[in-house]
């Protein structure tokens, strides 16, 4: 696991500074500690920083071919690299090296931008061919590791493994996209591709990205995606065999390493999975970490140590204060852009306890999404099956109508808190289920957004995203609509955006085993009843593992990683939450209605209604701008550039 940094000049020849590329690289020290490399040639400079995983003596990068013609940096693991190394050299490629690494230039060699399609693994790496005067970009097939770029008016082009390393670049102008942040609103993060300013890039997943000197940019590549089809007709036992024999490879593979390894136990199932497949596999015991917490209601601990008692594993816990809230700068300054999960706080400290003991973790991400497990999985489907009851003309006026006059309910039991349902009836499918997993709804945005800010979005929404995304799954069946939207929206910008920067703040390199991407595009075969099933989310990977794991493990309800918000801003934040509302850089924007700033503040400190939530997320929106001394100048979303530019 490492950071890549680079500069690109599109036009010519130009002599790359050496000191600006130099800063891009240190500030992405802490990805790789390890050791540092720079290529400079003309017009080109690459910048490395590594942590050494694999082929610790020779795995130095930049790396080169045999001729020097070829020279790449890269972040990230192809797990099958093993397997291409033979095959390379049956076409005559030279190996110096052990290093994954070096199999990218050779396969460039042999395959061109098809590449990409034989690596197996998470990846994000540059590659520049002097022979053909290209720079080659590309992402992993789930997002798993990040890439920025961007153009510059004067024909260079920046790249790097977080967005402030382009942000030490004095070229790089940083102007608030407002369509990125009414983005960030809806759901928490920015979506693919964009990023919070407007002359910044991230490359999707599964795209690559080819620059050719004197040509204009095409627009990035996709070169996977997956598709849900549903037609495999397997029975429940042999896809619970097959799921099986899958789950194991794709561990197996995780676990080569040259470093100590060890993995995430949170007492849930995925993360439990794989640590019962690790330690049916390992030679000497798994090393295991958890996080605990004081209160009950947030604490999983008891759960991860019967996992951790069965396989008999080096378990590490560390007990975190609920109250551990002194983190919102450091995560602020962090993620680069604004970002809203609170449950980044945890996975800080569990990345932090990991690496005391190990340098790779295997996580258990992905698994909601791939094996269909979250909850709202299940109520949206409940919805579903009544919105089909009724044709769209009749819903929207009936609905409608009662979700408007329903009285608002939040400190009521979830059965008498209709309001809500009665506005996901009224509905299509896309649209419900952007408001489920909104954080300040559209209505409430409405409120929140001043009329010049709304102005300035030129009726951009952000369901805009999730439209273009539900347009290409290529499917109607309800469970697999949802999860493709999930796989392209929820998973690469909350999800992989939260643990990589958490995990590669520590220097410590997380690997992904529910992300295997052919184990992905298996179970988008499968009939959706085979992973929800009778109400219960996850149904084929929690029958799969029964032999494996506790009933108390497998069955019970699903807690996830949450922080007492509520409870902070009534209690030991709320002074701090009022000045940042208030007093603090979101009113040096004019983005914000400050009435219905003042309103959300005074309702929720007296318990009439609770914004935790949206308050959070603007909480976190003001320490982006006051950590990272963002101006807050805006361009409108009509003057935004185009996600294809001109070299």
């Amino acid at each position: 696991m490492c950071g890549i940094v680079g500069i690109w000049d599109s036009r010519g020849t130009r002599a790359i500074d050496r000191q600006a590329l130099l800063r891009m690289n240190e500030s992405q020290h802490h990805r790789g500690p390890d050791e540092t490399g720079l290529h400079l040639a003309p017009g080109v400079g690459l910048g490395h920083k590594r942590l050494s995983i694999i082929d610790l003596a020779t795995g130095q990068q930049p790396l080169f071919n045999e001729d020097r013609s070829v020279v790449v940096v890269y972040n990230g693991e192809i797990y099958n690299y093993g397997e291409l190394i033979p095959e390379l050299q049956a076409l005559g490629h030279v190996f110096h090296t052990r290093s994954d690494t070096e199999v990218i230039v050779h396969a460039w060699e042999a395959w061109g931008e098809a590449c990409v399609e034989r690596f197996r693994g998470m990846f994000a790496f540059a590659l520049w061919d002097e022979n053909r005067q290209t720079l080659f970009m590309a992402r992993d097939r789930l997002g798993v590791k990040p890439l920025f770029y961007a153009q510059l008016p004067d024909g260079l082009w920046l790249f790097g493994s977080e967005l402030k390393s382009l942000m030490t670049h004095p070229g790089l102008k940083r102007e608030i996209d407002p369509r990125s942040v009414e983005d960030y609103f809806a759901v928490g993060y920015v979506p693919e591709p964009r990023t919070i300013f407007t002359s910044a890039m991230k490359l999707a997943p599964g795209h690559t990205l080819t620059l050719r000197r004197g040509q204009s940019a095409p627009a990035p590549r996709r070169y996977w995606d997956v598709r849900f089809t549903g037609t495999n007709r397997i029975s429940a036992e042999e896809a619970q065999r097959e799921l099986l024999e899958r789950l194991k490879e794709s561990v197996r593979l995780r676990m080569i390493s040259e470093v100590p390894l060890g993995a995430f136990l949170s007492g849930g199932v995925d993360s439990s999975a794989v640590v019962a497949l690790m330690a049916e596999q390992s030679k000497g015991p798994v090393k295991s970490c958890s996080i605990g917490f004081d209160d009950p209601a947030f604490n999983e601990t008891e759960f991860a140590q019967q996992v951790a008692d069965r396989y008999r594993t080096e378990h590490f816990v560390d007990r975190v204060e609920t109250d551990d809230f002194d983190l919102i700068d450091t995560l602020a300054a962090l993620y680069d852009e604004p970002y809203a999960d609170s449950s980044a706080i945890p996975t800080y400290r569990v990345c932090q306890l990991a690496r005391k003991h190990v340098t790779v973790a295997l996580s258990g991400d992905g698994g909601d999404e791939t094996f269909g497990g979250y909850r709202r999985y299940r109520m949206h489907l409940a919805e579903e099956r009544m919105r089909s009851a009724l044709p769209l003309g009749l819903r929207q006026p009936l609905f409608g109508l009662l979700g408007r006059v329903y009285p608002k309910a939040d400190w009521a039991p979830r059965f008498v808190r209709a309001k809500s349902t009665f506005q996901a009836l009224a509905r299509d499918s896309v649209e419900a289920y952007f408001n489920t997993v909104s954080i300040v709804r559209d209505d409430m945005r409405g409120l929140l957004f001043t009329p010049e800010f709304r102005r300035k979005l030129g009726g951009y929404r952000a369901i805009d995203v999730f439209h273009e995304h539900a347009q290409r799954a290529g499917t109607d069946d309800p469970l697999s609509l949802i999860q493709y939207i999930d796989l392209q929206t929820y998973l690469v910008g909350d999800i992989n955006t939260k643990v990589d920067r958490a995990s590669m703040a520590h220097a410590l390199e997380t690997r992904e085993p529910l992300m295997d991407h052919p184990l992905v595009e298996w179970m988008a075969t499968l009939p959706s009843d085979l992973k929800l099933r009778g109400g219960e989310g996850k149904w084929l990977l929690k029958k799969t593992m029964e032999p494996h794991l506790p009933n108390d493990v497998l069955y019970r309800p699903k807690m996830g990683f949450a922080v007492p918000l509520s409870r902070w801003f009534r209690g030991p934040l709320r002074q701090r939450v009022r000045n940042a509302l208030l007093d603090g850089e979101l009113n040096r924007t004019g983005f914000f209605n400050r009435a219905y700033l003042e309103h959300m503040v005074d309702a929720h400190e007296s318990g009439r209604r609770d914004y935790s939530w949206p308050m959070w997320t603007l909480l976190m929106f003001e320490a982006f701008l006051r950590v990272g001394g963002h101006a807050p100048a805006m361009a409108s979303a009509a003057a935004a550039p185009a996600e294809t530019v001109a070299a």
